[in-house]
C-alpha cells in the first residue's frame, strides 16, 4: 500500500505528529550540528545544486518514515543535509505530486518534515511552462504569487497541531525574500523575472485553451507543483522564496509539441545560472 494511500484510509502518515517522528529517527543520521537556515525543493532537472552541497549526508526517499519513492524522470529522490555557501540548509532532490496519485496532504507532508527538522524557510523550485509572452525559455522567474488550480488543499481535513487553521496567503512568497533573490541575481549577473505561477493538477499538459484562460487569470507560468509545500509552509509559520525555469512556451504559443525531455534539456542548460542564484541566496540569509 502506498503513503498516499494509508494515509486516505487513516493511518497518519503525512500528518505533523508523524513528521516530528520521521524528524527524531533522522537526526542522528543527518547530523544536523545547528538549524537549518534554509530548506531547499529541487524541480525537474534543477537536482545538480545538490552536488554542490558540503559534508552532505544523504538519505532516500524510501528510508525516510512516510515518504514515498519518487517516480518522477529528473527527481533523484533524496534528502540531503550539509553546507551551501557555508550555511547549513537541507535540501530535496524531488518531490510528490498530486498526479501521482498522491493526496494534497502528502504532496505537502515534505514540508512539515523539514520544518520537523528545524528549517523555517522554504526554497521551492519548479520547472514551469512560460505564459506571458515576454518570457522565453531558460528564464528564471522569480515567484510573486500563485493561483490554486488544483482545486484540493493539503490542509484539508482536521487542525494539525501547530497548524494555524486559516492561514494568511497574501504575501504567500516573502517580500523579503524575493528582494534578496533580485539582489543575488544583480550581483551574479543573473537576469530575472517576476511572476505568478498557476498550479494544475496534470499530468497532462495543457490545452491551447487553456493557456489562454490562465493569460486571462493573470498567470505567467504554469506547473504540476509547489502550491501544496508553499500552503503547508504558511500553516506552520514557515517564510517562503520560489523560482521557476521556464523550460519551453505554453501549448499554443509555439509550434513545439510539448514534451518532458523538453523540460530536463532546458533545466540542464540553465543549471549553472539557477544554482549560482540560489547558492547566492543562501549565503545572505
Amino acid at each position: 500500500m502506498s503513503a498516499g494511500r494509508e494515509e486516505e484510509s487513516g493511518a497518519p502518515t503525512a500528518s505533523a505528529t508523524a513528521a516530528r517522528r520521521a524528524a527524531e529517527q533522522l537526526g542522528d543520521r543527518l547530523a544536523l550540528g545547528s538549524a537549518p537556515v534554509a530548506a531547499i525543493v529541487l524541480g525537474s532537472g534543477l537536482g545538480g545544486l545538490a552536488e554542490r552541497i558540503e559534508d552532505a549526508r544523504r538519505v532516500l526517499f524510501r528510508e525516510v518514515p512516510g515518504f514515498p519513492q519518487a517516480t518522477v524522470h529528473g527527481h533523484a529522490g533524496v534528502l540531503i543535509a550539509g553546507k551551501l555557501a557555508g550555511r547549513p540548509v537541507l535540501a530535496m532532490a524531488g518531490r510528490f505530486h498530486l498526479y501521482e496519485g498522491h493526496s494534497p496532504r502528502l504532496a505537502g507532508y515534505s514540508t512539515r518534515v523539514l520544518h520537523a527538522l528545524g528549517a523555517r524557510t522554504l526554497f521551492v523550485s519548479n520547472a514551469a511552462g512560460g505564459i506571458n509572452r515576454n518570457f522565453a525559455a531558460g528564464d528564471l522567474m522569480v515567484v510573486a504569487d500563485h493561483i490554486n488550480l488544483m482545486f484540493r488543499n493539503p490542509l484539508e481535513g482536521p487542525l494539525e497541531p501547530g497548524d494555524t487553521r486559516f492561514p494568511d496567503m497574501s504575501d504567500p512568497y516573502d517580500r523579503g525574500l524575493r528582494a534578496m533573490l533580485h539582489e543575488a541575481g544583480k550581483k551574479l549577473g543573473v537576469p530575472l523575472r517576476d511572476g505568478v505561477y498557476a498550479g494544475l493538477l496534470g499530468p497532462s499538459y495543457e490545452t491551447p485553451a487553456e493557456v489562454r484562460m490562465l493569460e486571462r487569470l493573470g498567470a505567467d507560468a504554469v506547473g504540476m507543483s509547489t502550491v501544496p509545500e508553499t500552503i503547508v509552509a504558511r500553516a506552520v509559520g514557515m517564510r517562503v522564496a520560489g523560482v521557476s525555469c521556464i523550460t519551453n512556451l505554453a501549448c499554443g504559443l509555439s509550434l513545439t509539441p510539448l514534451s518532458h525531455e523538453e523540460v530536463l534539456e532546458t533545466t540542464t542548460r540553465v543549471a549553472r545560472d539557477f544554482e549560482n542564484l540560489v547558492t547566492g541566496f543562501v549565503g545572505a540569509l
